[in-house]
């Protein structure tokens, strides 16, 4: 990680514990790097929000997920590319949740495609297989397009104790 994606962390005093401590962003990370279910968030054409669960694979400071061309989800984000991606323990006392906030952005380039079909891969195994296509990565459910999430804001909700963590990352452009 640069020094140039280290966000500016901030342990809000309002929905936290006076004990907690914020998360670190390294923490995080792993945190990231090793969750197996995220619920990605869109917005319909129409305003109305669109939420799913799918697999993603955090992968040079951003996390990334694949998508069917005529799914809700591939559809939404040609109209609209700001997404929010969760993911976390399903428990009330133990654990952390985790959500960020981006701009799905399309990635078709051929050795970043290959770099991410490697990682899926080894993350979730021989199921998840994918090779390389025209600006898509080929499963067995088909082609699938390929969005990267680079985070702009994320948050990380302790629960022992109670504890939310805003990071703030630099503006890239």
């Amino acid at each position: 990680m640069t020094d140039s994606s280290v966000p500016r962390t901030e342990l809000d005093p309002g929905y936290s514990d006076p004990a907690a401590r914020a998360l670190d962003w390294a923490a995080a990370e792993r945190m990231l790097a090793g969750a197996e279910l995220f619920w990605l968030s869109t917005v319909r054409p129409d305003g109305r929000p669109h939420v799913t669960p799918l697999i993603a694979v955090w992968l040079d400071g951003a996390l990334h997920f694949c998508t069917g061309a005529d799914e809700r989800k591939a559809r939404n984000l040609r109209e609209n590319a700001e997404v929010v991606l969760t993911t976390g323990n399903n428990t009330l006392t133990e654990g952390h949740d985790l959500v960020v906030e981006g701009t799905a952005v399309r990635l078709t380039d051929p050795d970043r495609l290959g770099a991410l079909a490697a990682a899926y891969l080894a993350k979730y195994g021989p199921d998840w297989t994918f090779e390389v296509g025209d600006g898509v990565l080929v499963g067995d459910g088909g082609p699938a397009l390929v969005f990267r999430v680079a985070p702009r804001t994320a948050f990380g909700f302790a629960k022992d104790p109670y504890a939310q963590t805003r990071f703030r990352f630099p503006a890239t452009g």
